[in-house]
């Protein structure tokens, strides 16, 4: 018997963009204070989020949920996927602003230092990881929250979130260890 498909509302990709985007920013401090030894708010925003990994995570889910059961194939498609956003988010932001926020010239297999093999292959674990694993958690978490208060949270967000994008389209986050150029 097929399980009934519950609709997704707007505040579920929402919650699930600022869940991703948290996560991301989470391995990335951790990466740097590994590396560096220092903490590093990585990223063009303040906050404590990357939106290309929000923006990753949400076309990961819309892409693969459905495949979800072949986790080789997952894993393939998402470090492809994931590699062509960062590639194209680099070029972007090094064209609006004149900044590189990462640089993987010295890494092997590496194209135009926007995109390397070792970035792939870890997107790729992550795709697999949010869609074979961690979303079935997060759509049971989604359920347990009440409507209102997970459109209250959304709000929430979304406010700071766009506070924190309008002050940093003049400011963007340019600090020591955080960009090159």
């Amino acid at each position: 018997m097929k399980s009934r498909k519950l609709p997704r509302e707007f505040d579920y990709y929402v919650l699930l963009f600022f869940s991703m985007a948290f996560i991301g920013w989470m391995w990335e401090v951790l990466l740097f204070l590994c590396t560096e030894h220092a903490f590093i708010n990585r990223g063009v925003y303040r906050g404590p989020y990357l939106p290309i990994y929000g923006v990753g995570g949400i076309l990961l889910v819309f892409a693969f949920r459905r495949i979800r059961r072949k986790p080789l194939l997952v894993f393939l498609l998402s470090a492809g996927v994931c590699s062509v956003l960062e590639y194209f988010t680099s070029w972007f932001l090094e064209r609006l602003w004149g900044v590189r926020w990462w640089d993987y010239s010295g890494h092997f297999m590496n194209l135009n230092g926007r995109i390397c093999l070792a970035g792939a292959l870890v997107f790729g674990l992550g795709g697999t990881a949010l869609v074979c694993l961690l979303l079935p958690l997060y759509d049971r978490l989604y359920q347990k929250i009440a409507r209102k208060w997970r459109i209250a949270l959304c709000l929430l967000l979304l406010l700071l979130f766009i506070a924190d994008a309008t002050y940093c389209a003049v400011r963007p986050n340019t600090g020591r260890g955080i960009s090159w150029g």
